[in-house]
């Protein structure tokens, strides 16, 4: 289960100069937010929604595709979405993007709580244009966006509409094919 060590307050640079353990490290106005690493399905399901949106965004080259991403605002915000849709920052840092269309989080277990009860807000909060939760429990996607509905469900088809005007739907059942919901 995830647990936040909220005793103090924690910085970026102390988050970086963490060691690599395999758990994710994050910080959300200074909340240290640690989850264990991601298993099979995790993987599994963030692969194909990578692949599906990358394929969908080849002749748009103004829209990077991050997996995972990090969205990063010194001194006191740090969230490693699993997969990040944004600009290419001009100085190739994470602190010096400033464009977030898509932040998606594949939900387990290890992070569920996390995600839909700190991060998706943070996100929103920071300026990210949309929140996808993908839910290895419910099999499903829930989508929130600024000033709307949070966690809307989507049980069959997700739709984005990039910055170009493309409009990329995602089956959702396609993404959890072959895989049992999780516990």
């Amino acid at each position: 289960m995830a647990m936040a060590a909220a005793l103090r307050q924690f910085t970026v640079e102390e988050v970086e100069a963490f060691p690599s353990d395999g758990n994710r490290y994050e910080l959300l106005h200074g909340l240290l937010l640690v989850t264990p690493p991601p298993g099979l399905p995790h993987q599994v399901v963030a692969s194909r929604l990578m692949v599906l949106l990358g394929l969908s965004l080849v002749d748009e080259p103004t829209v990077q595709l991050y997996a995972p991403g990090t969205v990063q605002m010194r001194p006191s915000i740090h969230l490693r979405p699993d997969l990040l849709l944004g600009s290419l920052p001009g100085a190739l840092r994470w602190d010096a993007m400033t464009d977030y269309w898509l932040a998606v989080e594949v939900s387990g277990a290890g992070s569920r709580v996390y995600d839909r009860d700190y991060k998706r807000d943070g996100y929103l909060g920071v300026g990210v244009k949309e929140v996808w939760l993908v839910d290895l429990k419910l099999q499903r996607v829930l989508v929130s966006k600024p000033g709307g509905e949070k966690d809307v469900p989507h049980d069959t088809v997700v739709t984005w509409r990039s910055p170009g005007g493309r409009r990329i739907r995602i089956d959702v059942q396609e993404l959890f094919e072959g895989m049992s919901p999780e516990p």
